[in-house]
């Protein structure tokens, strides 16, 4: 059975790469029929924390990732590496390393005065020293000295390393907590994963990690490496293109299955498809198709994207959203907020400017000081006189109602729409952009909009 996992650490939220890496190893799972594993892996004790745990999952949760086993945490298996670690001690793969801080300093120092490549060196690898005393020894890899390690990356092809490139890696360190490299090798076993999907910045340490498989005599997964997410102006991702918290998008009034399509895009495709649900995600997904070139973020056709789908969405759902990110429709003043949602859609990019232009609806919103008086001329003020007339008249309050009076008042005028609705909006929301006029009226409701009419034109 195909097992995939997706593994970060709790250093900080959810963020763009992290969730497109979850992506692919969620959908290849849910493809394959196989199972999606959760591991955080936090043995970075001075920058983990609980609220970094929190975000994750929230984050994994908004995004509708649900996972099979777990969340499963390396903290909480130390006696495990420590007995795999004791396994390889005992079997000569690995070692005990007595180097202090400062000792390695001077190494690395002297190899770079030399113009080499810093590296630790093998110093206690076959040595017979005794031990210096009152020094923690670390738990070192004895690294083939010779040959290379070749792979086959589902994403890039063949990978080869040479081992002269590779130096021995510390596997615990002095306090019994297991290395990034040494962590993984021995969860992804114990966890039975079939397939590591992760970002390719991870390329150069798998060689080192398939060495441990092989020390271990286990089965190697298969390796996946997705290219990097770049900004638009091809540096690495960073925040100020938009690499924020998942969960930011969603304050943000980004919507989850848009995201998720935006993310699934970013170094995948099928087709020309570019709008597709979850479901279809899953049912086209493949590693064939990841590129292998990186990924440019594009905020502009992210919020293209989540605006097909704020129009997707139903009033009811629409509405909903609204009120959690802080719209007021007090019960009875002012228009259903289904309604108000209805019309918004079209215009909202994102949630959030629903619930911002959603404000002119509700309240008592007056035209900027000076703004009604340039529009509303000698000419318009009496036209605006007989609307208010024939909106009182109006029975069925409707936007074919409504467009027929202004219509009517625009034929007896001679005047043109632009002149009448400009001085309508000002009047009765306070601002000089709403959608079309006559919808925009409607949902206003009769009684508002006549009442804004006789306050500012007159009887």
């Amino acid at each position: 059975m195909v097992r995939t996992r997706f593994a970060p650490s709790p250093t900080g939220f959810l963020h763009i790469g992290g969730a497109r890496t979850a992506l692919f190893s969620w959908a290849y799972a849910r493809r394959q029929g196989g199972r999606f594993v959760l591991r955080i892996e936090d043995t970075d004790l001075e920058r983990s924390t609980e609220e970094s745990v929190r975000a994750i999952l929230d984050g994994m949760a908004w995004l509708g990732l649900d996972w099979d086993e777990g969340p499963l945490f390396q903290m909480q298996r130390l006696s495990r590496y420590r007995e795999v670690a004791e396994r390889l001690l005992r079997e000569g793969r690995a070692y005990r390393c007595y180097c202090t801080k400062e000792e390695l300093e001077q190494m690395r120092a002297a190899q770079r005065a030399r113009g080499e490549k810093p590296r630790y060196d093998g110093r206690w690898r076959d040595s017979k020293e005794t031990p210096p005393p009152g020094v923690a020894p670390v738990i070192r890899f004895k690294n083939p000295l010779e040959g290379e390690v070749t792979f086959h990356d589902l994403v890039k092809g063949a990978i080869t390393i040479a081992n002269a490139e590779l130096d021995d890696l510390v596997l615990l360190r002095e306090d019994g907590v297991p290395t990034y490299n040494f962590g993984v090798v021995v969860d992804d076993l114990d966890m039975r994963i079939t397939h590591v999907i992760r970002g390719d910045d991870h390329v150069n340490n798998t060689p080192r990690q398939i060495n441990i498989f092989r020390a271990l005599g286990a089965e190697l997964p298969q390796f996946a490496h997705v290219p990097m997410i770049l900004g638009a102006d091809g540096e690495r991702l960073s925040k100020r293109h938009g690499a924020v918290s998942v969960m930011q998008y969603a304050d943000e009034g980004y919507l989850p299955e848009a995201l998720l399509n935006y993310l699934a895009r970013l170094g995948w495709s099928h087709g020309d498809a570019e709008i597709f649900t979850k479901d279809q995600l899953v049912e086209w997904f493949d590693l064939a198709h990841v590129h292998r070139a990186a990924a440019h973020f594009d905020p502009e056709k992210l919020r293209w994207l989540n605006h097909q789908y704020v129009k997707q969405r139903s009033n009811a759902s629409l509405a909903d959203l609204m009120r959690k990110l802080g719209v007021k429709a007090p019960d009875g003043d002012g228009p259903d907020l289904e309604a108000v949602a209805g019309l918004l859609k079209e215009r909202s990019e994102t949630v959030r400017a629903a619930v911002s232009a959603a404000a002119m609806f509700y309240g008592d919103a007056e035209p900027p000081a000076g703004e009604l008086e340039k529009v509303l001329t000698e000419q318009v003020r009496p036209a605006l006189r007989d609307l208010m007339s024939r909106f009182s008249a109006i029975d069925a309050w409707n936007d074919q109602s409504i467009m027929d009076a202004v219509n009517a008042v625009l034929r007896e005028r001679k005047l043109k729409l632009p002149q009448v609705a400009m001085p309508l909006r000002l009047i009765v929301f306070g601002r000089t952009q709403t959608p079309n006029i006559g919808p925009t009226l409607a949902v206003a409701g009769k009684k508002r909009v006549t009442e804004k009419l006789r306050k500012h034109v007159g009887a």
